[in-house]
């Protein structure tokens, strides 16, 4: 809160407890980031239930976590880098403040693809995120895209996986989209998607399910 006071922007990534733990350690939970939106400007939440999702019988406690660790650094590089790294589409803090300052609810995603059709597929893995909290992109007021490839990512598939986003939100959303080179993702392509000003999963619409 003193942050916020003070004119910082302050976006929180917190975690919710396991089922197993018990409905007071839920409950407590849920209060407690209720009273963080109160004092952050975005709040991005990840159950750790939704672990489940994304392990086996094999997988261990700490490569879940792992798992769930890889989309909090992603959804934060994806922010940071656009506006440090070369790029063909580069951002300033300004950019990341117009979709971020006092939007609420927020959600992160990001996918990664190589071979032909990356571009979508990577876009389409960044839309389905299984970590993150009941929430869909619909209905977003604002929408930060990082588009990550090598020196052989072209024009027409940064449209492609821009425009395969824009599809998920609102025609008047504020969408902030930059796209940037990445040696080390050479023959891949990456998309990470951090959508804020999300409504309550209760305050959506019934949606059909999408059938790829």
């Amino acid at each position: 809160r003193a942050a916020r006071d003070a004119g910082i922007l302050t976006v929180a990534v917190v975690t919710k407890p396991f089922t197993f733990e018990g409905k007071r350690r839920s409950q407590a939970a849920e209060e407690g980031i209720e009273r963080l939106r109160e004092s952050a400007d975005t709040v991005i939440v990840i159950p750790n239930q939704n672990l489940f999702r994304v392990a086996d019988a094999r997988t261990t406690f700490a490569d879940a976590f792992a798992m769930a660790d890889r989309v909090l650094y992603a959804g934060v590089g994806c922010i940071t880098d656009l506006i440090v790294k070369e790029g063909l589409i580069n951002l300033d803090f300004a950019d990341v403040k117009s979709v971020m300052r006092d939007m609420g609810r927020a959600m992160m995603g990001t996918g990664e693809a190589s071979g032909e059709g990356r571009a979508r597929a990577a876009a389409e893995a960044a839309i389905a995120n299984p970590l993150l909290d009941e929430a869909s992109m619909t209905g977003a007021r604002g929408l930060l895209v990082s588009i990550c490839g090598g020196t052989d990512m072209t024009l027409f598939e940064v449209d492609e996986a821009a425009t395969r986003i824009r599809e998920e939100v609102d025609a008047d959303a504020d969408i902030i989209v930059g796209a940037i080179f990445d040696q080390a993702l050479a023959g891949k392509f990456r998309v990470s998607v951090v959508a804020t000003g999300l409504r309550k999963s209760e305050d959506m619409p019934q949606l059909q399910q999408r059938i790829a």
